[in-house]
């Protein structure tokens, strides 16, 4: 056995301690369609400005390590997505490219909808309370590295 696959091997089984199936089936079945729903909207998201990724794929892995080790691990195997879900459920943080590109696309989606759809005041005030809630919320996630 290879030193990586030993270190694989330690990985699945902490991943797998952190799943805590529940006990109906059919919650766990929902669970496993909103996961793969979220991970969907997630791939999308990548290419789709506005449409959040992290958020997605985040919500997959929760949804996952209640319903589905398989799909929990095959998530965090990806290597794609696995190292985002690894850092924040490691060290509770995101990196700061992701949160850099996440709030300059709530800022861009919701100033052009403010400026080209709406007219209501009251509407503008909202999504403005919105956006500003959300960009509060993700510059208070912690980043561990340095690169944008």
């Amino acid at each position: 056995m290879k030193a990586r696959d030993f270190e694989d091997d330690i990985e699945t089984s902490e991943a797998l301690r952190e799943v805590k199936l529940l006990r109906s089936r059919t919650v766990r079945l929902v669970l496993v369609v909103v996961g793969s729903l979220c991970v969907a909207l997630g791939v999308v998201g990548i290419f789709v400005p506005g449409l959040p990724t992290t958020i997605f794929i985040l919500t997959a892995a929760a949804c996952y390590a209640r319903a589905s080790p398989r799909f929990y691990n095959w998530l965090l195997s990806n290597p794609a997505f696995g190292p985002l879900v690894h850092e924040w459920r490691t060290h509770g943080s995101m990196p700061r490219r992701a949160k850099v590109v996440a709030i300059t696309l709530i800022l861009t989606s919701f100033g052009v909808t403010l400026v080209f759809f709406v007219d209501n005041h009251w509407i503008r005030a909202a999504l403005v309370a919105v956006a500003l809630a959300l960009v509060m919320y993700l510059a208070r996630i912690p980043s561990r590295d340095t690169s944008v």
